[in-house]
């Protein structure tokens, strides 16, 4: 018990108890306050040179980040494909690396086509577990229990003296009418025979899963080989846009160093030499942004290609003209049918239709047939050693059961309209897509055939 002093003490002491933990705190907050950006600072200049980040201590989810081991093929350079049992050229560093070289790099070493192949892979194990729901499950299960109860009404026995006429009631040691330990081994088979349609809904499902992991993977070809062949090409007008920009940043060079001398001997105003000296430093910018347009491309395509991105890759190619015969309506024809996109988005539509019919299984009867081997037993082995006990040691079961939700509230209607809705909305995506793909073709024609009215207007060939 508190005396009447410690009483009075305690919120004294419990008060200044608080104030020694919460003042850190408090300091910390002040000084964030006074100066908001001081914690991140830290992490980017050097407190003692002031210097640019590189040389404090790694925060504990920076320590976490790099800790996290990577898959090999993560890593630029390296060749990924070989748990595939796959190769693809190898290619050194001064190697010539053509269009065609390129995209066969790209399609084996890219880590976009390592991702849309374990996709496949992984649709595959999917039909098969929705296969396998089909047939029966099994089951063991083994048991120990341990029961200690009291017998109420214990037998009696009338036991006479020696004369035989004084009798006495004595209670009789009964048998205990039950297993003290009792182990149990359990066998038991479990097969569906009706699930409201429900395993063979998964199963579908599971195959047009498949389906368009397919086509995810030939859509993720036909994209990987769009950006390497446009990175490709950009590169190749980087380095024509180089050699151009050379010669006028020569040509201007050559003009102002006339215009200079001209300037020198009073033939030319100032106002000549300070307009060539600016046409010659707008050369030299573009040709800067040029210069870096192509690395910038050299970049792009090594790491579209999984190799380093500082590696000095030898690209090699001309740029020619190919003509384009197919009109607007056979493009659209041919994009309308072979499309993986549109394909996919199909595929969704019929995956959520599937869905649908998963949502309103239960408002059938689900049947199921059902079998179960039981041996009970005294001792480990299942064992019975007293011998005085009416459990049954050993027992076979076989049975059909039906069950039959008739009432939930509403929670399995609503969930179908759910899963209906989401068909109506993937439905109104897929017709988007189609008016998008059908814009997107009509453009790209359009360019193909502004881009081929060039040659002609410049006199090539």
């Amino acid at each position: 018990m508190m005396s009447g002093f410690s009483r009075k003490m305690f919120p004294s002491i419990l008060l200044a108890a608080l104030l020694c933990a919460v003042s850190p705190f408090t300091a910390a907050a002040q000084d964030m306050e006074a100066d908001p950006n001081a914690k991140v600072l830290d992490r980017y200049v050097d407190p003692v040179q002031g210097g640019d980040a590189g040389v404090n201590t790694p925060s504990a989810l920076e320590k976490k980040a790099e800790g996290e081991k990577l898959p090999q093929f993560t890593k630029q350079g390296e060749d990924f494909a070989a748990d595939e049992q796959t190769a693809y050229p190898e290619q050194g560093t001064g190697s010539p690396y053509e269009l065609q070289t390129c995209v066969e790099r790209a399609l084996l070493a890219n880590p976009q086509m390592q991702s849309a192949r374990k996709l496949i892979t992984g649709a595959e194990q999917g039909r098969r577990q929705a296969l396998a729901n089909f047939g029966p499950v099994g089951t063991v299960s083994y048991g120990y229990t341990r029961t200690d109860a009291q017998v109420v009404n214990p037998s009696t026995v009338t036991v006479y003296d020696a004369t035989g006429t004084n009798a006495t009631t004595a209670n009789q040691n009964a048998a205990i009418g039950y297993w003290q330990n009792l182990y149990t081994l359990q066998l038991s088979v479990s097969q569906p025979l009706f699930t409201g349609f429900k395993l063979l809904s998964y199963y579908q499902r599971a195959k047009l899963a498949e389906d368009q992991a397919n086509s995810q993977l030939v859509n993720t070809e036909l994209t990987l080989v769009k950006s390497v062949q446009k990175a490709f090409l950009s590169l190749l007008k980087g380095r024509s846009d180089v050699k151009s920009n050379m010669d006028s940043v020569a040509r201007l060079e050559s003009q102002y160093k006339v215009t200079q001398a001209f300037y020198d001997v009073g033939l030319k105003p100032r106002l000549d030499v300070l307009q060539a000296e600016a046409e010659l430093a707008t050369a030299e910018q573009s040709l800067l942004s040029a210069q870096n347009n192509v690395l910038t491309q050299t970049a792009q395509l090594n790491s579209l290609l999984n190799l380093p991105l500082n590696q000095n890759t030898n690209y090699v190619g001309e740029l020619e003209y190919t003509p384009f015969t197919m009109t607007i309506e056979q493009c659209l024809d041919e994009a309308y049918k072979k499309r993986p996109d549109i394909y996919i988005g199909v595929k969704s539509v019929q995956i959520a239709q599937k869905s649908t019919k998963i949502a309103a299984s239960p408002l059938y009867p689900q049947i199921y047939a059902s079998g179960s081997y039981t041996k009970q037993g005294d001792k480990p082995d299942l064992s019975n050693a007293r011998q005085t006990s009416d459990t049954t040691t050993e027992s076979t079961q076989v049975g059909v059961s039906a069950q039959w939700q008739v009432w939930d509230w509403g929670s399995t209607f609503f969930g179908y309209r759910q899963a209906s809705e989401n068909v109506k909305k993937l439905q109104a995506d897929l017709a988007k897509l189609r008016l998008d793909v059908g814009y997107e073709v009509k453009t790209y024609h359009l360019n193909i055939q502004a881009a081929a009215m060039l040659p002609n207007r410049v006199g090539l060939p």
